[in-house]
């Protein structure tokens, strides 16, 4: 007689989206081993405005709880529901995923064949692409995440591993670098993290045209990852290094040409305008070339470009200076977050 199925809570982190709906509703179709425990975090700051559509859920709901974490962002969220979970895996789930048809039967799989020194293991996402045109700029950076490494928008953790490190760093306020902070830490704790054979997709969520600026305070983010885990955290994690040494050369360039222009070194000034150009239409094209290049996105793609060396630069200074003197997260899924020097 085959051993019964690990058991397993989700936790599904929230503010409140329409897709939650389609989340939920996906998880309770799934074929396979129910959930012992479903917990939705309600992140929404303040009062809810509207109650949060459990409903979905169909013969799952009697097993689902809200909490609420009061609005402090997705790491923050996530440790609200990991208190909540005492069943021996915790598993992630992001309120705009859709898990696949056998996804539970899938997870249970990928669950009962982790080795006993298996902390966590990963889903395998898919973000669909449209199919009648090239992906803008957004689309593309959105289907990166099909080659992260511990992405928890569908991520498996042993609770007893999650809270031997303290969960979540709740000083990452985005959906941005505290899952590989997590997994570099439950790595580091002796713990393996593998790849396992479930499948769900990630949509491309729906951005206003101004999207990549905002996403350039992740790189306040990337200045705490390399306090807390050394200057190849890159490398350990796998991630993209990104451009930031281009920005600030090209930031250099255009505020030089400024200070320059200032005190009327006019031919100084125009030598360094023409780097900064050089550079922005350089960084502009590196992302027009490969996407649809209507008229929309091209000019979306020209402004932003001209935007994001100064405001890459600044959140990375910012936040260099933020966490200057970052220890180690202390705490979080026990409900006493806080730093260790």
């Amino acid at each position: 007689m085959s051993p019964p199925p690990a058991a397993y809570a989700v936790v599904v982190p929230t503010v409140g989206r329409p897709c939650l709906a389609d989340c939920l509703a996906a998880l309770a179709a799934s074929e396979g081993p129910e959930p012992a425990r479903i917990v939705v975090v309600d992140d929404r700051p303040g009062p809810p405005a509207a109650p949060l559509p459990l409903d979905s859920l169909g013969g799952l709901a009697d097993r689902a709880a809200v909490l609420r974490s009061g609005g402090r962002g997705p790491a923050a969220a996530r440790n609200t529901g990991l208190r909540a979970a005492g069943e021996p895996w915790t598993v992630f789930l992001d309120d705009d995923v859709r898990v696949s048809p056998t996804w539970r039967a899938d997870l249970a799989r990928d669950l009962d064949g982790a080795s006993p020194d298996t902390g966590g293991v990963q889903g395998v996402l898919r973000v669909p692409q449209p199919a009648d045109r090239r992906p803008t700029d957004w689309e593309r950076n959105t289907a990166g995440l099909e080659r992260a490494l511990w992405v928890t928008a569908d991520m498996a953790y042993r609770t007893e591993a999650l809270r031997a490190v303290g969960g979540f760093d709740e000083r990452f306020p985005r959906a941005f670098r505290e899952d590989a902070d997590l997994a570099l830490r439950v790595l580091d704790a002796g713990w393996l993290i593998r790849r396992g054979r479930r499948r769900t997709d990630h949509p491309v969520r729906p951005a206003g045209r101004w999207v990549s600026r905002r996403t350039q305070r992740g790189n306040a983010d990337d200045a705490l990852m390399a306090r807390l885990h050394g200057p190849d955290w890159w490398e350990r994690a796998a991630a993209p290094r990104g451009r930031i040494r281009r920005h600030a050369a090209v930031a250099a360039a255009g505020g030089l040409a400024l200070l320059l222009g200032a005190f009327g070194r006019r031919r100084a000034a125009g030598v360094a305008a023409a780097g900064w150009l050089l550079g922005t239409a350089e960084f502009a094209w590196a992302r027009i070339a490969p996407g649809p290049r209507t008229r929309d996105e091209v000019g979306t793609m020209a402004a932003t470009s001209a935007l994001i060396p100064f405001l890459a630069v600044w959140h990375r200074l910012s936040g260099e200076v933020r966490y200057r003197s970052a220890g180690c997260w202390n705490g979080g899924a026990d409900g006493h977050g806080g730093d260790r020097a």
